[in-house]
């Protein structure tokens, strides 16, 4: 008893050290030392990690040298040694007793260590090999027992979960960081107001990304369109921009020829090249005459079209080849760098528009000068001109009435011919731009067309007939005979079209392209202005982060096309949820923000994320098929969470994340204790870690009974923590905890164990054969040596496997289906039963109940409670019973407390029943002296 509470002991401790240091040479040593206390006989122990050729070498090992050498010169290789092969194909641990009479262990090592036996184990976890472990002596063999063969197992799962948890936090600190870092870019990006400041800043965090800094960019040719050109290089690069360009004009490459520059340009694909001498696609004289060994190109790519592409190239050693992560991310800022050039070339291509178009207008206004002066004595000429002009042209006398104007002018203004607009005042065009009181005379009406004669804004109004206004561009010139002024030239020309161009431009530059939704940046302005509101008027908001649950199924299932069709829906429906003045935005991905500005208090922010979680409970329709997806929903308060952008953000997302773990399909509202656990928590599980050792954990019984023979046929064991100094602890206080921090894989052990040794002891004292229920979690399903475990219990306690019966929820036979059958058959091969716990509560199916080897289905107590008042439940309740009935099934009524649902149970057949009804749970010394009578092995139930 004292070696298992030792080995208890030491699983503990591994345990904790596994979920509290991610050190992992530190807790794969502990482990080393814990295989090597307890199989004494073992005089070598070694932890063996993989290597990218496929190889095994040593990591960490007892002792650190052997025959000269340390442990990390050990190599293993499964091509040579046939029993590292085999262990990796099986995942299956093989002990060889006697190294002479078996040739699949490697010669040269047995020979070597003088090595008699030896037993060699799989570090596996989740289908994924993360190891080897070698035990063997040097000349003397280890002789094995089968308790140490399954201690050493059980150290070794230890070691897989360590070393999974190691790569899952450097996974998680690596996607932040990489998170943080795009976040970064596209902040610095969307700042830049050059494009060769864009490039710079891009150039940086690629080269931060690739650690290259050897990186230059192709721009599209904005007079030649159809082709590129060398346009800027990394300031970080082996060669200078200067000769770099030098030696482009020299090489001359031509991008609708070049076969790597054309597959870029036509995928709209990043494509990596490690080896360019083994790749016919780049340039070969290019790629000698810069000295590029290998290359990854990147398309800028913007509202479907390639501005340019970005090259990375290896000048030093063929064969480097980027992690898929760093590509990745590196494709993600070159995307947020697409988006910056976009946007800045469309406000270059603006400026120089409207540059050319009023250099246009300028030079035609002189043109149309010379052309007026000729029209006094050349009617017939002026006419031809006027009414061949595009633009429109009206004439003003010094009073300010219209003297003439060209057929385009007048239709532009709504008139049916220029002889109805004829002696019109021009008051009746420059509405918005004339302050009538004071334009009353001919002086006044002459210093507004002074003042007006240089404007060439595009951003006044001209009024037609109707009254409707419309954008001009326009130029006032003066008519002069001599140095004397006789009127005045207006040329103008509609820019509605461009306007309306302007408007689409500056409107996609704010919102989300796919789903219609303002982005990011858009986002981001809005929430600054709510906050500054806020914070004046001491008001409080809410921002809301949302998240897709299984979005990643969705993509992997129909096709990225149909997860934007998705996004499309779910934009549609959270638009509708929206009260007024609430905005939502895309981030990205299947990522939704929301601001609530001005709310009165979070009630505000739960009844909307109610409405929104409500909103999901319809189907979406996806290729034919109906979809239901669920979204998580993180809340974060300002001022209480935050009061600045990024840290209500990241705290709404942090919540997400916590709303998430609850299962999913909820809102989480952000709290400190998310990033920081209570002192109590942190208390509540050290002690948890110690309460094997102390001995603190009870088993209580509950009877199950009989109720048409009034007898006791099995007992449910459940367990109990009799806390030292805080008393009895509810399970469902420390339960949840021991399955989150593994404790709940020894603790399940060990009441395995004893409630089985508990029933035998009762067997033996003369009590009968009845049988014990024991509850499982999905954590002690899924181990590996889970049915070891249970075969070396029962050969240790010698209790029948009859007895013995295991009550599985119906969650957990759902989550992995093949695992779980696997698993059953091999229970039901030792003699063991299976109980389907809580039935109705989880994802009933008659599917499992048909293609299970299931013996018993024990109905969940919220059917059986008021079933005389609810005829709904009664219903559910018959039916439930009827079905385990026609499936050849035992049915057992869970939570029964009155005589009438007994009755009722027993009037549609179901005699088997527990509940506070006929005993809580109760101690060993109380539960024997309530229901254990000796008298000729019956067991008596009273009323």
């Amino acid at each position: 008893m004292r070696e298992e509470q030792t080995r208890y002991s030491r699983l503990a401790n591994l345990t904790k050290l596994i979920n509290t240091k991610f050190d992992l040479r530190q807790v794969l040593e502990h482990v080393v030392i814990a295989i090597s206390e307890e199989i004494v006989q073992c005089d070598s122990v070694g932890i063996y990690l993989p290597q990218e050729d496929g190889t095994f070498r040593g990591y960490v090992g007892k002792p650190e040298v052997i025959n000269g050498m340390t442990l990390d010169m050990h190599i293993v290789d499964p091509k040579v040694d046939r029993l590292a092969k085999e262990v990796i194909e099986t995942k299956k641990a093989i002990y060889i007793p006697d190294t002479s009479v078996d040739n699949r262990p490697d010669k040269r090592a047995v020979e070597s260590f003088k090595i008699k036996s030896l037993f060699a184990l799989p570090i596996f976890y989740e289908e994924e090999l993360y190891g080897l472990v070698y035990l063997f002596d040097y000349g003397i063999s280890m002789n094995l027992s089968k308790s140490e063969i399954q201690s050493a197992e059980a150290y070794v799962n230890m070691a897989a979960v360590a070393i999974r948890n190691t790569k899952e936090f450097e996974r998680k600190e690596a996607l932040i960081q990489e998170k943080q870092l795009l976040l970064n870019a596209t902040r610095d990006l969307s700042l830049c107001s050059t494009m060769q400041e864009a490039l710079d800043r891009a150039f940086s965090y690629i080269a931060k990304v690739l650690h290259n800094g050897n990186i230059g960019v192709h721009l599209l040719d904005p007079v030649a369109e159809s082709n590129f050109s060398p346009a800027k290089l990394s300031k970080e690069s082996d060669w200078t921009e200067e000769d770099w360009k030098k030696t482009h004009s020299k090489v001359r490459v031509n991008h609708q020829e070049d076969l790597l520059f054309k597959e870029v340009i036509r995928t709209k694909e990043a494509i990596l090249v490690p080896d360019v001498s083994v790749d016919p696609r780049p340039s070969q004289d290019a790629c000698r005459r810069f000295g590029i060994k290998g290359l990854f190109m990147l398309p800028l790519v913007a509202m479907g079209e390639v501005l340019g592409i970005i090259a990375v190239v290896n000048l030093e050693k063929a064969g480097h080849v980027y992690t898929r992560a760093e590509m990745q991310l590196a494709e993600s800022i070159v995307n947020a760098t697409a988006s910056t050039l976009s946007n800045l070339l469309r406000l270059e291509k603006q400026d120089l528009i409207i540059r050319e178009r009023t250099l246009a207008l300028t030079e035609k206004n002189k043109e149309l000068e010379e052309a007026v002066h000729e029209l006094k004595k050349l009617s017939k000429e002026k006419e031809l001109i006027l009414n061949s002009a595009g633009d429109g042209i009206f004439g003003l006398c010094l009073e300010g009435n219209i003297t003439f104007s060209n057929p385009a002018g007048a239709a532009m203004l709504g008139y049916e011919n220029k002889e109805e607009l004829i002696g019109k005042s021009y008051k009746s065009i420059f509405k918005n731009n004339v302050d009538l009181e004071n334009v009353m005379n001919k002086q006044s009406f002459a210093l507004f067309m002074e003042k007006s004669k240089h404007k060439h804004e595009a951003d006044e109004q001209f009024f037609r007939k109707n009254g409707t206004s419309f954008p001009v561009e326009y130029v006032i010139s003066l008519i002069k005979d001599g140095e004397d002024t006789t009127g005045y030239v207006v040329t103008f020309r509609d820019i509605t079209l461009r306007k309306q161009l302007e408007e689409k431009i500056k409107y996609h530059a704010y919102h989300d392209s796919l789903t219609d939704l303002p982005n990011r940046l858009l986002f981001h302005n809005r929430l600054e202005h709510a906050l500054s509101y806020a914070h004046f008027h001491n008001k409080k908001l809410a921002v809301m982060f949302l998240d897709l649950d299984r979005f990643k199924q969705i993509n992997d299932t129909f096709g990225h096309s149909y997860g934007d069709r998705l996004l499309r829906q779910v934009a549609d429906r959270l638009k509708q949820c929206m009260p007024k003045g609430v905005t939502v935005s895309r981030q990205g991905g299947d990522e939704f923000t929301i601001i609530m500005p001005d709310i009165h208090s979070s009630q505000d922010a739960v009844n909307l994320a109610l409405k929104i979680l409500h909103s999901f409970d319809e189907p979406f329709l996806l290729k034919q098929n109906e979809v239901f997806v669920k979204t998580s929903i993180g809340i974060s308060m300002y001022p209480h969470d935050g009061s600045s952008v990024d840290s209500l953000v990241k705290n709404a997302d942090t919540a997400m994340y916590k709303a998430k773990e609850l299962a999913g399909n909820n809102y989480c509202f952000y709290t400190r204790e998310m990033n920081n656990r209570t002192i109590e928590n942190v208390q509540l599980e050290n002690d948890l870690y110690k309460a094997l050792e102390r001995e603190e954990f009870e088993i209580y019984f509950q009877p199950q009974v009989d109720y048409k023979e009034m007898k006791l046929f099995g007992v449910e064991a459940l367990l109990r923590w009799n806390h030292r100094k805080k008393g009895m602890i509810s399970p469902e206080e420390f339960i949840p905890l021991a399955e989150e921090t593994g404790l709940i894989i020894p603790i399940g052990e060990w009441m395995l164990k004893n409630a089985c040794k508990q029933v035998k002891n009762w067997h033996d004292d003369g009590f009968g054969e009845f049988k014990v229920a024991v509850n499982l979690s999905a954590l002690q399903f899924e181990q590996r040596n889970f049915v070891k475990v249970v075969q070396s219990i029962l050969d240790e306690t010698k209790l029948p496997p009859r007895l013995l019966g295991f009550e599985l929820t119906e969650n957990l036979i759902i989550k992995n289906k093949s695992l779980t059958y696997t698993t059953i058959q091999q229970l039901i091969a030792l003699g063991i039963t299976i109980s389907i716990d809580d039935f109705g509560k989880g994802y009933s199916s008659l599917g499992y109940l048909k293609n299970f080897p299931i013996d018993t289905l024990k109905i969940d107590k919220s059917f059986i409670r008021d079933v005389e008042e609810d005829t709904d439940s009664s219903a559910i309740l018959a039916t439930i019973i009827h079905l385990g009935q026609n499936l050849k099934l035992n049915v057992i009524g869970e939570g029964v407390e009155t005589m009438e649902e007994a009755n009722f149970l027993l009037s549609k057949g179901c005699h088997y029943m527990q509940g506070y009804l006929f005993s809580p749970p109760l101690s060993i010394e109380e539960f024997e002296k309530s229901f254990l009578q000796k008298d000729k092995g019956l067991f008596k139930i009273t009323k």
